[in-house]
């Protein structure tokens, strides 16, 4: 396999990656934070329905809508200087968010939130670009990289509960700060500003349209995950759809485009974005049955199911730097295509779980699974971001967790929708005749919890242990898709990857981009 070495990084350049991993995981960690404090957000602001779901989704809303934006805006203004501002809104955000009086101001903070993430997420991405040249350092780099970001999505449920524990709702958002304050701080001293010779005015028009594509088809998505087909999100999807093919025929004709639509086109990127996007599909749309199992199947508490969550995080420790060592020994595209297969056989494991069995099954094939995806994720990551041009880093790193944003929208709705489907055709077998509320107990395992509090006990036993066994196969039927899904993933990895590995991941940086790094420390 052909590498072409760059100049090693040293205790400098790592300490810097280190620093731009707070960020990393404080805004990965906010897509998730507020799942335990709601109830205490309720109870002192009293949204009404619709502003407590707005409440919850507004911040990824407006970051998966911002990503391509903001990497765009980094690669023409210095990706450090974008780096220096998302944490000064993020920070100032946080602080307002933590004494927000009213549901309306939480909401409108949420929103700058999620500028605020949306800034610093692909910036980071995008500096390892500048701050590892090495193949096999940058490799590692990458690798950290993504085990930040998704162990942050777990541990944001984790921090809130035991915050929680001791102090207000508030709290979850002032954890950002001291991160904020220490990244203003170092990044100055430690992260070569990264000014490209990018031309042409920003591109304004094609911001508002990319903006009004994605949040449309993500919002779209969602709400059919989350209430099922229904007019209104059908249309949303349909004007998002409309939305970006407009933008992408904008960006064919401007000699100065926001992204790179040639470099989507190629093997080396538009392919790790694709393995992506389906990575993001299954972890997604399984990570919902798997809590739901946790707190709903076996009667942990959250706090207790969050931390067990964390458990999975074992295999993701083991297989994502060992992935890492084989891509230095065999063709990228097989270690992808093998995690994506390790990936299917956990999903597989899944498809014999029943309500009563042990914790230990659940675990390990939750273990299998997410050492897998994140495996194939990290190769893909390090693909995709060598194949990038340096001078582009930032809308590429954009494109791609753009991808993983759709992705798991998709894998939220599909999967979740499967095993919906399949919960209420079970559980309309099972039911009694004249069972009250049955409308209710048909939806949802939460549903039938609520209406057997109201039951006689022999009935209510009845009617939960159906609702289990229900809502078990469900999550089976939703993992034959994920592992079809991961095992195709295997498949096109291997088949239309191949062959990359040395050509995408040392991918030299230009010399004027050396210039300008060497110039700015």
């Amino acid at each position: 396999m052909e590498n072409t070495p760059g100049p090693r990084a040293g205790r400098k350049e790592w300490t810097a990656l280190a620093v731009l991993m707070l960020p990393l995981l404080l805004v990965s960690m906010d897509v998730s934070v507020l799942y335990f404090a709601i109830p205490f957000v309720s109870q002192d602001l009293e949204p009404s329905a619709t502003q407590q779901l707005w409440i919850l989704d507004m911040y990824g809303f407006v970051l998966a809508g911002l990503l391509i934006v903001m990497g765009s805006l980094g690669d023409r203004i210095g990706r450090r200087r974008l780096v220096l501002a998302g944490a000064v809104v993020f920070g100032a955000a946080s602080v307002a968010a933590a004494y927000a009086h009213s549901a309306e101001a939480l909401i409108a903070v949420r929103a700058l939130l999620g500028l605020g993430g949306a800034a610093l997420m692909p910036s980071t991405l995008a500096l390892i670009r500048s701050l590892f040249h090495d193949a096999k350092q940058r490799g590692k780099a990458v690798t950290i990289w993504t085990g930040v970001m998704t162990t942050g999505i777990s541990l944001g449920p984790v921090v809130s509960g035991l915050l929680l524990e001791h102090f207000w709702w508030g709290s979850v958002f002032l954890i950002n700060l001291p991160a904020m304050v220490l990244l203003l701080v170092l990044v100055p001293f430690l992260v070569p500003e990264t000014a490209t010779t990018a031309r042409g005015r920003f591109d304004l028009s094609g911001a508002v349209l990319s903006l009004g594509a994605l949040l449309a088809v993500i919002y779209g998505i969602k709400e059919w995950a989350r209430h099922g087909y229904e007019p209104l999100p059908a249309i949303c999807v349909a004007v998002g759809l409309v939305l970006g093919a407009v933008f992408v025929r904008r960006e064919r004709r401007l000699a100065h485009p926001m992204i790179d639509l040639a470099l989507i086109g190629r093997r080396a990127f538009g392919g790790p974005v694709l393995a992506n996007l389906l990575a993001m599909f299954a972890t997604v749309g399984m990570a919902v049955f798997f809590t739901q199992y946790l707190q709903s199947v076996l009667g942990q508490s959250p706090l207790t199911a969050a931390l067990w969550s964390l458990v999975p995080a074992a295999g993701v420790a083991l297989m994502a730097p060992t992935g890492a060592a084989l891509a230095q020994r065999i063709d990228r595209a097989h270690v992808m295509g093998g995690g994506f297969l390790v990936a299917a056989c956990g999903f597989l494991w899944m498809t014999q779980l029943r309500a009563d069995s042990p914790l230990w099954f659940a675990l390990v094939g939750a273990a299998v699974y997410a050492g897998g995806l994140v495996a194939a994720m990290t190769l893909a990551n390090e693909l995709a971001l060598g194949a990038a041009p340096p001078e582009g880093a930032g809308s590429a790193a954009a494109v791609l967790e753009s991808g993983q944003e759709l992705g798991g929208a998709l894998g939220m709705a599909v999967l979740g929708s499967v095993g919906a489907a399949v919960y209420s055709r079970d559980m309309a077998d099972a039911l009694p005749a004249g069972l009250p509320h049955a409308d209710a107990v048909r939806e949802t395992l939460g549903g039938a919890a609520a209406v057997a509090g109201e039951l006689p006990a022999a009935t209510a036993d009845a009617v939960l242990t159906a609702a289990r066994d229900a809502f078990t196969h469900g999550l089976g039927v939703a993992a034959v898709g994920a592992a079809v899904v991961m095992a195709g993933a295997g498949v096109f990895s291997i088949g239309f990857l191949r062959g990359l590995s040395g050509r995408a991941s040392s991918a030299p940086s230009s010399p004027d981009d050396s210039r300008r790094t060497a110039s700015a420390r």
